[in-house]
């Protein structure tokens, strides 16, 4: 009996660049922000979970008290 191959529909994942996750997350928290900090702590947690599209949101966030974003 020949044995049937499963192909799956999920693609697989996407290896980004070197350096391109580094400069996704290239920010510096303001100290005394809170929203910085928050943002920061945020940035932290969803890059040590693997989640780097919502991390560079955070640090994009931390980046926007430089034009007065908060």
């Amino acid at each position: 009996m020949a044995v049937t191959k499963h192909k799956s529909t999920q693609e697989a994942p996407v290896v980004l660049p070197v350096g391109l996750t580094a400069w996704l997350l290239d920010c510096a928290p303001v100290r005394d922000c809170e929203t910085c900090q928050s943002e920061w702590q945020r940035l932290r947690a969803a890059k040590d979970r693997g989640d780097i599209t919502q991390a560079s949101k955070h640090a994009s966030r931390v980046r926007d008290h430089a034009g007065g974003g908060h």
